[in-house]
């Protein structure tokens, strides 16, 4: 079939041109490597080569990035995930990236993704939010910022962190060292994005104050989370038990949002995890909400991304010999 050559050009303001090039024009080669098309800017027009469709891509693309720039927004080759996957979701880039959910001194936190959108919408509108996928997605960093925006606001008083405390099949009560050193490793994380959110002073006030807690899992057992803002990290390693006991902590004026990655459950063999049944279970249940996450809302460096789809990749019967098949259903067959 005879390829069809279009060409389009776009004369562009100063300042957007220089904007759109990027240092070493990092920002053009990115949008020409990821539209098939060839990209040219001599001085403030820019021309686009190729196949009429993919041209008419690249146009459209180039229109959001130069309403982004008008808007104030910087670009780089992230901006460029978020406008390609608010295209082809039909959405707004700017409804996703103008999305401030928290802001402390020059640290902006706000969706990159669609699906990071919708998760932060959920967990606004939901009393209860599922968030699950792939390590990188932001589901734990984002729930984080949605707490401490909340508590900041005064909607809860307080914030409770919670992981459970067996991964890797090790035991809470085997583990070398006090109650501390036990469960530091686990919850390490947790602190982390505290520590992105607020100055380590303040963070420390919260905790003497018991503003914010951060505990394991079974230290929820017994209780009622009245006006507190709950998350549960890595769930994915919680049995059904544990997610019912999790789940009727529920207080009143609360709001729980869970996280997990399914693909990556440290639980023995026959043991189901708590995150998959869940799902099966509250899926229809009015006020809670399930959001999943994929390789493309994977925002750290962007070979974690090509690392998440050859996984997925591989991951799938079809691409791997028979032999490997046989190995893993042998393996897998108590699961």
């Amino acid at each position: 079939m005879k390829r069809h050559v279009a060409r389009r050009q776009l004369t562009l303001d100063n300042t957007v041109a220089a904007e759109l090039a990027g240092s070493e024009d990092t920002v053009l080669r990115e949008l020409e490597g990821r539209l098939g098309c060839d990209v040219f800017l001599r001085g403030n027009v820019l021309t686009l080569d190729g196949d009429d469709a993919d041209v008419r891509r690249a146009a459209t693309m180039v229109d959001e990035l130069v309403g982004l720039v008008e808007r104030g927004h910087d670009l780089a080759p992230a901006t460029l995930d978020t406008v390609s996957g608010a295209i082809e979701a039909s959405e707004r880039p700017e409804e996703i990236l103008e999305d401030e959910v928290w802001r402390h001194r020059s640290i902006k936190v706000a969706p990159k993704t669609v699906n990071q959108k919708r998760y932060v919408d959920s967990i606004r509108r939901h009393t209860v939010t599922f968030g699950i996928g792939p390590a990188g997605t932001g589901k734990t960093f984002l729930a984080v910022a949605m707490a401490v925006a909340a508590l900041d606001a005064r909607d809860v008083s307080r914030i409770i962190l919670t992981r459970p405390a067996v991964e890797a099949g090790e035991r809470l009560g085997f583990l070398p060292g006090d109650i501390q050193a036990k469960v530091d490793p686990y919850l390490r994380p947790l602190f982390d994005a505290l520590y992105d959110m607020y100055d380590p002073e303040r963070v420390a006030t919260y905790f003497d104050r018991g503003i914010i807690e951060v505990a394991p899992l079974a230290f929820m057992r017994g209780r009622t989370l009245n006006d507190s803002f709950v998350i549960l990290d890595e769930a994915q390693n919680t049995s059904p038990e544990q997610m019912k006991m999790f789940l009727t902590r529920l207080g009143f004026g609360s709001r729980m949002v869970v996280t997990g990655d399914i693909t990556q459950i440290d639980l023995p063999r026959e043991q189901r995890s708590g995150l998959i049944v869940v799902g099966e279970i509250l899926s229809a249940v009015e006020d809670i909400s399930f959001i999943r996450f994929g390789g493309e809302d994977v925002v750290r460096h962007q070979l974690v991304q090509r690392i998440v789809a050859a996984y997925d990749s591989y991951s799938q019967p079809s691409t791997r010999d028979p032999a490997a098949r046989g190995r893993d259903g042998e393996r897998t067959a108590g699961s």
